[in-house]
């Protein structure tokens, strides 16, 4: 039997629901073993030394680049940012990957208007925004991000892909799997739905797009069966 597909969802102490629903969201529909593992800075010290830093908006905005480490170098992984919704089987993107490239990504020109996003974080422009958000990692091909460079070089520097030799090593994935939402119009294929601005489980964000979808899958999450009956635990 072929491994598991390898996922890491960054985990921020602001969001749990949100990680554990897109992990819920993910398994539901896929059609192939998915392994599903946190990047969460409590199980990082050893590696991860980096101090705060006023513009990261998650706490896992520098320790998502240590996720080819994390899998010692071999193989496949994808990362992805915790505040998103899976639509579609994950199998589908695990089928794109292509030797080609260090690393396959949506390649977004997302230029957001606003200065503020979710719990008041400031809102940043540069090139390839989001384009981190979801990384599906040829880990082979992604060596020099080790734990000293991940704790050293600039937040510019990993998130613009500046530690690969030329961005012909970036693949380009189809837009569906990391749909902007707020910015890309509904589109009803999006794979991965994006809440890059803040998500349903914030109060300020309840209405936005998907929020239903994303609050049915919640429920589905945290339910139990009861003989017949299906009980809902969620809060």
């Amino acid at each position: 039997m072929k491994e598991p597909i390898r996922v890491f969802i960054g985990y921020d102490t602001r969001e749990i629901v949100a990680w554990h629903v897109l992990a819920h969201s993910i398994q539901e529909q896929a059609s192939e073993p998915v392994a599903i593992t946190p990047v969460m800075q409590s199980q990082l010290k050893p590696v991860y030394k980096r101090p705060g830093h006023a513009l990261a908006s998650t706490q896992f905005s520098f320790s998502r680049f240590l996720v080819p480490y994390l899998c010692g170098y071999r193989g496949w992984a994808v990362f992805m940012d915790c505040d998103m919704l899976c639509r579609a089987d994950f199998a589908e993107l695990w089928d794109l990957r292509d030797s080609r490239y260090a690393v396959q990504v949506v390649k977004h020109d997302h230029q957001p208007p606003g200065t503020l996003k979710f719990l008041n974080n400031v809102q940043t422009r540069y090139e390839k925004k989001n384009w981190s958000s979801v990384m599906l990692m040829n880990c082979e091909r992604c060596r020099p991000l080790t734990p000293d460079y991940v704790n050293s070089a600039s937040g510019l520097e990993l998130h613009q892909f500046k530690w690969l030799n030329g961005d012909h090593l970036i693949g380009e994935l189809p837009a569906r799997w990391n749909h902007l939402e707020g910015y890309d119009v509904y589109d009803e294929r999006a794979a991965v739905v994006h809440f890059t601005e803040g998500g349903p489980y914030f109060s300020d964000y309840e209405n936005c797009g998907y929020a239903d979808e994303w609050r049915a899958c919640r429920d589905r999450a945290f339910s139990v069966r009861e003989g017949d009956e299906v009980v809902i635990r969620s809060a």
